[in-house]
């Protein structure tokens, strides 16, 4: 018998931002206000004054929590006091589809995640931990900050920023050490890293596109993140040469109308190659589970589904995205390919039994309606 699942509202990716001082944290949680791709973001950090956007104006300020100009929230944080305001962004009326978490100042970035893990909050899913590394400074932050090889041990991806201050063989050189670290604390698969400069990354490595436009923006003038979007894009045509964002990383996309063996599934999800960092998207379990498609969301080694009613006539498909540095995509998709069951299965109670147990796999990392309790 399939199982029944309560529905479930939208929960909101909870992101650790993490790096020492000077690595160029700060920078690019602004660059991430700018460019919020229609989202309303929730910002907690531990010092209001270390967020300093200047072509947004702060509108409002209520005890220890402002609101900036642009729709997004921020609130100044002791890390005991995380659980409450994290209760409190994500009540129905902050509309917030993003949280991000400055760790600095707060407490050990490693801490801060197994306190979202270990969260009872319904309404949120773990993000990702993502550590700044100045790439100019990396050797001098190790010796000042040998805890640093711990931080990035445990980071689901990591920005290497400044890249326009050291070569390409200092960059590999660095890339060689950031993967032997995380290899030697997680069994060989090392955090994805992206090369910045300024901060600047595809916000799209951390959350996707809000998929509505809020009411009051379906006709609206045009915003700061609208005006800043087309002077950096006339600013680059001037200089002759268009920066791409996307450029740093791969996607992979795949759609079948065949259902996935979840077995096998299982199979590729838990052998990830290094360099994949999110994986997003639906998919049909055929007669593993006829009444519900899954909701996947991977984010560096976390991995959970959440089964959703299929609609009344809803097309049946998988539908994925991979998102990494230095992956394979036409690997990837030959191996999402093979996930796929070989023949239809004959419709009987043996089968259907025999289905439901090669569900397991994929069933532990689903969160059961007790576990909100």
């Amino acid at each position: 018998m399939n199982p029944s699942y309560p529905p479930r509202k939208q929960q909101i990716p909870v992101i650790v931002l993490a790096g020492f001082l000077g690595s160029g944290k700060t920078t690019l949680l602004n660059h991430l206000l700018r460019n919020r791709a229609g989202n309303r973001i929730g910002v907690i950090v531990n010092d209001f004054g270390s967020i300093e956007i200047d072509a947004m104006t702060v509108s409002g300020q209520v005890g220890s929590t402002v609101s900036l100009g642009n729709g997004c929230l921020c609130c100044a944080v002791d890390v005991s006091e995380l659980d409450t305001f994290l209760e409190t962004l994500t009540r129905p009326a902050a509309r917030l589809d993003v949280i991000v978490i400055e760790a600095s100042g707060l407490a050990e970035p490693q801490e801060l995640v197994r306190m979202l893990l270990a969260s009872d909050n319904p309404d949120i899913v773990y993000g990702g931990l993502v550590e700044v590394v100045d790439a100019a400074e990396f050797d001098a932050t190790r010796m000042r900050h040998p805890e640093i090889d711990r931080h990035l041990a445990v980071a689901d991806l990591v920005v290497l920023n400044k890249t326009d201050r050291v070569g390409s063989e200092e960059q590999a050189r660095i890339r060689d050490v950031i993967a032997a670290t995380g290899g030697a604390a997680a069994g060989g698969n090392a955090a994805a890293v992206i090369c910045a400069t300024y901060g600047r990354i595809d916000p799209e490595l951390l959350f996707d596109p809000a998929l509505r436009p809020d009411g009051e923006e379906r006709e609206r003038q045009l915003t700061f993140e609208d005006l800043l979007l087309a002077e950096r894009a006339e600013e680059e045509a001037d200089a002759g040469h268009g920066h791409h964002l996307h450029a740093a990383y791969e996607s992979v996309s795949f759609t079948s109308d065949v259902p996935v063996n979840p077995r096998r599934l299982m199979e590729f999800l838990d052998s990830r190659p290094q360099g994949l960092y999110r994986i997003k998207g639906f998919v049909d379990f055929g007669a593993g589970d006829r009444g519900n498609r899954y909701v996947l969301h991977a984010v560096g080694r976390f991995l959970r589904f959440d089964p959703r009613p299929w609609a009344r006539d809803e097309p049946r498909l998988t539908q994925l995205v991979l998102i990494g540095s230095g992956i394979d995509p036409e690997q990837l998709h030959k191996e999402l390919a093979d996930c796929r069951e070989s023949t239809a299965p004959a419709p009987d109670t043996t089968q259907d039994a025999a289905h439901e147990r090669s569900m397991w796999g994929v069933l532990r990392y689903v969160q059961q309606p007790d576990d909100d309790a």
